[in-house]
């Protein structure tokens, strides 16, 4: 199917451990602040062991609540109240594998039913099973031999 079935598969397994967490909800309050008051720890403490000042902690957890914070900002508050930050994408499809076989069979789709209408108009019609089997096989071709045009 790829020229790099391995990573691919290698990747694959790694996305399918999140998928449980695609239905994690991230506290209102945003992740700093829940855990930090989870944990006890006010700003000040925080931001002692940041080496920065209680307002850079507002500051940092209001950031985080905007969607604007840095990975790398995540990652050093997180080391300091002794966590790991982390951080994935999880196919909207189940798996990577799924999510390429739903964009190929939209693609093959669109293609199958553009020629099925020229045909129609030139008195050629096929039957649905016929084009559902071009389809189908189309769809397979698109995985087999050129997953760059997906993402057109």
């Amino acid at each position: 199917m790829r020229n790099n079935k391995l990573q691919f598969q290698q990747l694959n397994e790694k996305l399918d451990k999140l998928t449980g967490m695609q239905h994690l909800i991230v506290p209102p309050i945003g992740w700093i602040k829940a855990i930090r008051n989870g944990i006890g720890m006010s700003m000040e403490q925080l931001g002692k062991k940041l080496s920065i000042t209680k307002q850079a902690v507002m500051d940092m957890e209001k950031r985080e609540k905007d969607g604007a914070i840095t990975i790398k900002s995540m990652q050093e508050i997180a080391r300091v109240m002794d966590m790991k930050f982390v951080y994935g994408f999880v196919p909207n499809a189940g798996n990577l594998e799924q999510m390429i076989e739903m964009r190929a069979l939209e693609i093959a789709t669109k293609i199958v039913q553009r020629t099925s209408t020229t045909m129609k108009l030139e008195d050629q019609a096929n039957s649905n099973k016929r084009i559902e089997n071009a389809i189908k096989e189309r769809a397979t071709e698109i995985i087999n031999n050129t997953p760059k045009i997906l993402w057109d």
